[in-house]
């Protein structure tokens, strides 16, 4: 683990600094994330290589993983009570997995694709790679509304991870180098969090090692992310 607590030159109006630097596994597309318990999960994708897993913070290790059935393409995950949701790219299937033992329990569908998960306290919050976001109901896994993101009155499509932090939905846009924070209620993005330092700090090579993994610690009020094949996870801090 290195650490760092300089400041870095962030050009959003939401500024924030570098904390701490973990280890990430260089070979995870990673599509979804969130901490719970201690530990990180994280889903990651491409064909016959996509996983559910559990990651030891402090080295990256994994803990314990499932594969997914190798047509599918893994997407996001969301924890809910004692159990994982995820999603798949263009199959519009998704699963209902056991939290501690990665047992498969159900399945589920929905219409056009499956980007990003998170949850508030009543519902599920899903992306599609278009400018809308679904609110699901976390029972039955039905749409039960949709909310339009819009950045100046103008739709921001291509959004995809997301995870709740303090009453907003952060939202990573694909092969952009920042996160909106999204106004739940109305759609309308509140600014944005410019993280091109650390995408520069990666030095990658691949065009689809593009930033994409935000996991939030509540109860320490730690914000991490990552992106696919990053060989680093980064915690950073929100200076609002």
């Amino acid at each position: 683990m290195s650490l760092a607590f300089l400041s870095l030159p962030a050009q959003a109006d939401t500024p924030w600094k570098l904390v701490k630097t973990y280890p990430h596994d260089p070979t995870a597309f990673t599509e979804g994330l969130f901490f719970r318990d201690g530990t990180l999960y994280e889903s990651t994708g491409q064909p016959g290589k996509s996983d559910i897993r559990q990651v030891r913070m402090k080295d990256g290790k994994v803990l314990r993983r499932v594969a997914l059935p190798p047509q599918y393409f893994g997407e996001g995950i969301v924890d809910w009570g004692d159990t994982i949701v995820s999603l798949t790219w263009r199959h519009r299937q998704g699963f209902v997995w056991k939290l501690d033992d990665f047992t498969r329990l159900s399945g589920f569908q929905y219409e056009g694709e499956g980007w990003g998960l998170t949850r508030e306290p009543r519902w599920i919050i899903m992306s599609d790679g278009t400018y809308k976001l679904r609110f699901l109901n976390p029972e039955t896994l039905e749409e039960v509304r949709r909310i339009t993101v819009t950045w100046d009155g103008k739709p921001v499509p291509l959004l995809n991870e997301l995870e709740w932090v303090k009453g907003e939905i952060l939202a990573n846009v694909w092969y952009d180098k920042r996160i909106a924070r999204i106004d739940p209620g109305t759609g309308a993005v509140i600014d944005w969090i410019d993280l091109s330092p650390l995408v520069a700090k990666i030095k990658a090579t691949d065009p689809d090692a593009v930033l994409n993994g935000i996991a939030y610690d509540a109860d320490k009020d730690r914000l991490f992310v990552t992106g696919k094949y990053w060989p680093k996870l980064f915690e950073i801090k929100l200076e609002r």
